[in-house]
């Protein structure tokens, strides 16, 4: 009887948490906020269908509608979440083809209206690493502003032709939408002799990027909190591990429901911050230095100025997913064309401003910068925002990892990490803070927000935004392009194959050369 009592009163408890769950985030999806807003895209970890085959392997909690437990109610629309163990229903799509990320693509998701489509896109393109722009037209001048627009108008048509890529024409000849995620398009264009390669360069990719953004996220904060109290006897190393150990029990999260709930307030935050920095650039404007924009290029300094460009545009990784999930898909050209015309003038305006103001003297991080009155508010606000956004692309870079080489099957490399409860192992436990120590070494080693910016914009952002969408336009679609399709495409990935290399030549190099100079010290 006393057995009975506790199994009641615990679904009582439980269902009452489920209600409230469910009444939140069903209002948040009435909202249009199905995906969160992180500049970077790895906010989409909820609904991005790049990991779809790493997805497989969890369940995705559906809390129990009108056939669950007895004096329940149902739950409001758009509540899912997802859960390591299997204590969770499936919800009917995740035993078809496709997996779970499939259902968020199904009727049973609210869709998004293009505007709520480019809010997300715009959040992408337009986040905390606008930042380095100033410091990109130090090195290119005019031709760093025509790269920022460059760069908007080839990640918007790449954009473009990814999603032409997850459709074909069926038996009768109307376009139906075969493919679902980044990785899909990749594994389609190895197909037959490697199935799985192209997936397995594309998560290479994502999760080189997740990681060296999780190391950006403490460069910065390290570098803000150094410049805004210079006067303490702390050092930016310093910063970094007190940083860092904020950052710590990241390790032990197993979702991101409760963290992603920040993300429109940080973007909306940093919408503010932009405001005042361009504020006082305009009150600064007699002061201008317009003699100092020049048409000349600091060759060794400016390969590195078109990697923080191109990663300030790195968008395409979750498009996929986001097209997917709008009430009418053929508004996405429309959407994309809005979101990159609004972003390139912006970020043109922004990096332009900033520069006149402080010309030669524009440091890495422009907010480094403003006055010490000034900046001391604006850099706490923004290391508050770079801590919060942290966990959103180590989360998505844990589950990866997890999933590949922990929790692929047979094919795995590494025993499970996980028991049969569901819960995390010690030692997996243990090497996912191992993870976190592995960006805060990175950031004391090399705390050049510039030159690991560059770096990861022309790895792998020029490689996920540039190079593959061109070539795989040209693998899957060659037959039913226009000449000019086809002159795009091979004049962007051959342009894209030399600023990558470029970029990354000249990255790696000024990264030596800062990892051996702190050595020394």
């Amino acid at each position: 009887m006393a057995t009975l009592l506790r199994s009641k009163l615990s679904n009582v408890a439980t269902s009452v948490s489920n209600k409230s769950q469910a009444k939140m985030s069903g209002m948040f999806a009435r909202m249009g906020f199905q995906a969160a807003t992180d500049e970077e895209a790895v906010g989409f970890a909820h609904c991005d269908d790049l990991d779809l085959e790493h997805r497989q392997g969890l369940q995705m909690d559906i809390l129990k509608s009108d056939g669950g437990e007895e004096g329940t109610e149902p739950p409001l629309e758009g509540d899912i979440h997802y859960q390591r163990d299997g204590t969770g229903p499936l919800p009917p799509s995740a035993s078809k083809e496709g997996g779970v990320c499939s259902e968020l693509s199904g009727q049973g998701k609210p869709k998004i209206t293009a505007w709520e489509a480019g809010w997300n896109v715009t959040n992408a393109i337009q986040g905390m690493f606008v930042l380095g722009l100033p410091y990109a037209i130090l090195h290119g001048g005019y031709l760093g502003l025509f790269l920022i627009i460059f760069a908007a108008v080839v990640c918007c048509y790449t954009g473009k032709i990814l999603i032409a890529c997850l459709y074909e024409e069926n038996e009768d000849g109307e376009i139906v939408r075969v493919r679902d995620s980044y990785v899909d398009i990749a594994n389609a264009c190895c197909a037959p002799r490697f199935p799985t390669l192209g997936g397995r360069i594309v998560n290479v990719a994502q999760i080189i990027e997740l990681v060296m953004t999780c190391i950006l996220y403490v460069v910065v904060s390290g570098n803000l909190m150094y410049n805004s109290f210079p006067n303490l006897p702390v050092s930016q190393k310093s910063w970094s591990i007190i940083a860092t150990a904020v950052l710590l029990p990241c390790a032990f999260l197993k979702n991101l429901k409760a963290v992603s709930k920040f993300s429109l307030l940080c973007t909306l935050a940093h919408f503010v911050i932009n405001i005042l920095v361009i504020a006082y650039c305009l009150s600064r404007a007699r002061d201008w230095a317009w003699d100092k924009v020049k048409f000349y290029i600091d060759v060794k300094k400016f390969p590195i100025s078109i990697g923080i460009i191109v990663f300030s545009y790195t968008s395409q990784i979750f498009l996929p997913s986001l097209e997917g999930n709008m009430q009418n898909p053929k508004e996405f050209h429309c959407m994309m064309n809005w979101t990159h015309i609004a972003a390139c003038i912006l970020k043109g305006l922004f990096a332009l401003v900033a520069y006149l103001t402080w010309a030669d003297e524009t440091k890495e991080v422009i907010t480094d910068n403003l006055p010490s009155t000034i900046r001391a508010v604006v850099n706490i606000f923004l290391v508050a925002k770079a801590l919060l956004s942290y966990p959103l692309p180590f989360f998505a870079a844990v589950e990866v990892l997890e999933r590949s080489l922990f929790q692929d099957g047979n094919r795995a490399f590494f025993p499970n990490c996980y028991g049969g409860d569901g819960r995390l192992k010690s030692w997996g436990l243990t090497l996912r803070c191992a993870l976190v120590v592995f960006t805060l070494l990175m950031a004391i080693y090399v705390p050049h927000f510039a030159l690991l910016m560059g770096l990861t914009g022309s790895l792998t952002g020029a490689g996920l935004c540039f190079l593959l969408p061109s070539l795989f336009h040209l693998k899957l679609l060659w037959r039913k392009l226009l000449w000019h399709h086809v002159f795009f495409d091979v004049a962007i990935f051959v342009i894209g194959g030399i600023c990558s290399v470029s970029g990354f030549i000249h990255s790696l190099e000024g990264l030596i050369e800062a990892f051996r100079t702190n050595a020394e010290d």
